[in-house]
């Protein structure tokens, strides 16, 4: 009997990988866990808790062994709830909608400066360094959210993880960085420090928005979701010429 148990109980892992069970499960509880360990440590602006659960997440699956493509498979589920979450951001713009019409014409000039330059530096540095095809159409969209940015990847014939790896940095430095320029310049206006967040640091920086205000969280919304639709329009053009 209790060689029975321990037979299944040795098949178990390998039973809930056929299933989205278990990359759902390990994908909550790393985002939980992250978010608690971010708490107890401080809070620190250089290392924010989507990046703490990225790290126990991979630390996991690599102790598991869990085949990353039955993982990658399991979790579309959640993958699918991206769109949904980044067309919830239109909430909080309808909220600030009189503070984003005073703003509509630096933010028309800036935007697509701003969203040329995060592509066009990512692939002329790859570029120069060497990389290949594949590598640059997976940085290019570095600086888009992931729903819009995993689009782009696809269409320019790059790499889904690696583009997932590039944003996930693009969006821990720029978050840094625009907290540390705002200190030295210094800039005090939230609705700046809010879209500047959102159009170089997509969500990670939007988040980071919404600690500083719901003003700068709706201008970050602003700048993530605009960022995102100017580079799905041009970068699949631009790229190919």
């Amino acid at each position: 009997m209790v060689s029975e148990l321990f037979a299944r109980f040795q098949t178990l892992p390998d039973t809930l990988a056929a299933t989205p069970i278990l990359a759902i499960g390990l994908t909550l509880g790393a985002f939980f866990a992250g978010n608690w360990l971010f708490s107890r440590i401080g809070r620190p602006l250089w290392l924010p808790p989507v990046v703490l659960s990225a790290c126990l997440l991979s630390g996991v699956i690599a102790v598991l062994a869990v085949d990353y493509q039955d993982y990658q498979q399991g979790a579309r589920w959640l993958t699918v709830l991206l769109g949904p979450a980044t067309v919830a951001l239109g909430i909080p713009l309808y909220q600030q909608m009189h503070h984003i019409r005073a703003m509509w014409r630096p933010i028309v000039v800036t935007l697509p400066i701003a969203a040329t330059m995060a592509a066009v530096y990512a692939v002329v540095i790859g570029w120069a360094l060497g990389a290949t095809p594949e590598v640059l159409a997976s940085l290019a969209p570095k600086s888009v959210t992931a729903p819009i940015a995993i689009g782009i990847t696809e269409q320019l014939g790059g790499s889904v993880p690696l583009m997932m790896g590039g944003l996930l940095i693009t969006g821990v430095v720029a978050t840094l960085f625009v907290d540390l320029l705002a200190r030295l310049l210094p800039v005090k206006d939230e609705r700046i420090l809010g879209f500047a967040l959102g159009l170089n640091g997509h969500a990670i920086g939007t988040a980071r928005a919404f600690e500083i205000s719901h003003t700068a969280g709706a201008f970050a919304s602003l700048g993530m979701g605009l960022t995102g639709v100017f580079t799905a329009l041009i970068l699949p053009l631009v790229f190919h010429l």
